[in-house]
């Protein structure tokens, strides 16, 4: 056909190196991992953050079994506590002294941690003049228990003048929601202090956070829509596979990519839910062919658009321009899934995700202001050539264009809107309804 679409034809081998960079590594999810986690003085005390994960409660009604045996818990594995041996003179051997506190609370009830009495400070210790007017425990985080015990907390002490002190419990967990693990000590003596170990977040069907949980079934549903849509354009392209252009030999590989990645993605949280772990190397994978996917796609939009085959035989010289976009944009599209996906369970911070968001958005922004430009022109050629036929497709192509980005420009606002009034992720289980959308298109 051309030489563009030798540039595009369906052979991502060389787009797939970045996949065997981390293939040898795994990355800890539901398994939370702290690795001489140092503590930070905020709000009169020293803290640690341990994590937070949507967590549905134990259920008598989940009769599965292994993992998905209805409990739902979080359990303290070996979590280590290290002071400085200053701290550790100061105490006599033989005595309970020092004290850390696990504090796992909800996040509808975070009101129930500290002392709120004046705005904008919080107060998360008891101090001397707390424990008079409140009636709180000295050196003790405040806490206001419901009915059910939560917020949890879990102190460990240190014993005479040892350095460490160490936590192994598990907590079942009663109540559905967004919990937050955070570890504090209220002694200005246990400043330096460290954190090492692991906590094991489990839901009553396995390892999967909640707000992940629906991928698994959404992944499968999709693998099976893009199998019978494979099997449809598999028929239609024999009955006519003597007049099959290499454009539709890419449409089909873009269904054999999506369908790919549905799969690797379904695999992926399978593993992921039975073992609590996530496998670089699948995940990887699933991450390259999404972003090979839609990079792909994006191309074959282009270049249809432009008219190649239509109005035009060849690209000339905007081939190594549209070669050069599709390979930016792959690169900014693998960086940004790898962040996102191949990590811990836990959103990126902010800055970092938001580093690797703008790319992608101005290049997609690059995309649509190319495409709808060279459709303009290449109506404009048909309409000049009296090509009613092709005008007519490419305006319904047109008008179809446009509403898919109404759609997703309608989507991004509401997407905003969705994380800017749930600050907390108090709407956790219905998370999942974003991403699928942009997994979905």
């Amino acid at each position: 056909m051309g030489s563009i679409m030798k540039g595009v034809r369906c052979t991502p081998t060389w787009l797939i190196i970045l996949g065997f960079l981390l293939v040898a590594l795994q990355v800890e999810a539901s398994i939370h991992i702290y690795k001489d986690g140092k503590f930070v003085g905020e709000s009169n005390a020293f803290i640690y953050w341990g994590g937070n994960e949507g967590l549905y409660a134990s259920s008598d009604h989940v009769k599965g079994k292994g993992v998905a045996n209805g409990i739902s818990f979080i359990s303290f594995e070996s979590i280590t506590f290290t002071r400085t041996e200053e701290a550790a003179l100061k105490h006599e051997a033989g005595t309970t002294n020092s004290q850390v506190e696990a504090i796992i609370v909800e996040v509808k009830d975070k009101n129930k941690i500290g002392d709120h009495s004046f705005p904008g400070r919080l107060a998360l210790c008891c101090s001397g003049d707390l424990a008079k007017t409140t009636g709180c425990r000295e050196g003790s985080v405040i806490m206001d228990h419901d009915s059910n015990g939560s917020p949890y907390s879990i102190p460990t002490h240190f014993t005479g003048q040892s350095l460490q002190a160490v936590l192994n419990m598990k907590v079942n967990i009663s109540k559905t929601g967004m919990y937050t693990l955070i570890f504090v000590a209220c002694e200005r003596e246990l400043e330096g202090l460290t954190v090492e170990g692991h906590t094991v977040w489990k839901n009553p069907t396995g390892y999967l956070p909640g707000r992940m949980a629906p991928f698994m079934t959404f992944y499968a549903f999709m693998a099976l829509a893009y199998g019978f849509l494979g099997v449809l354009w598999f028929f239609q392209y024999m009955r006519n596979w003597k007049d099959i252009l290499q454009l539709q030999n890419c449409i089909s590989a873009v269904i054999g990519l999506g369908m790919s990645e549905m799969a690797l993605w379904y695999f992926e949280y399978l593993n992921f839910n039975m073992t609590g772990h996530r496998p670089m190397g699948i995940t990887m994978w699933a991450v390259t062919v999404g972003a090979v996917k839609k990079t792909v796609s994006r191309l074959l939009i282009l270049v249809v658009s432009m008219g190649f085959g239509v109005v035009r035989p060849t690209l000339g010289g905007l081939t190594s321009k549209v070669l050069l976009l599709g390979g930016t944009y792959f690169l900014a599209a693998e960086s940004l899934d790898v962040v996102e996906n191949v990590n811990t369970i836990n959103d990126p911070p902010g800055k970092e995700r938001l580093f690797l968001v703008l790319p992608v958005a101005m290049l997609d922004a690059f995309f649509i202001l190319w495409i709808f430009t060279s459709l303009s022109r290449t109506l404009e050629k048909l309409q000049a050539r009296r090509r009613f036929a092709k005008l007519e497709l490419y305006r319904k192509f047109t008008n179809s264009l446009a509403m898919a980005v109404v759609v997703s420009v309608a989507w991004i606002g509401y997407e905003l809107y969705f994380k800017a009034t749930d600050p907390f992720g108090e709407r956790w289980q219905s998370f999942w309804i974003i991403p699928a959308f942009w997994f979905s298109t």
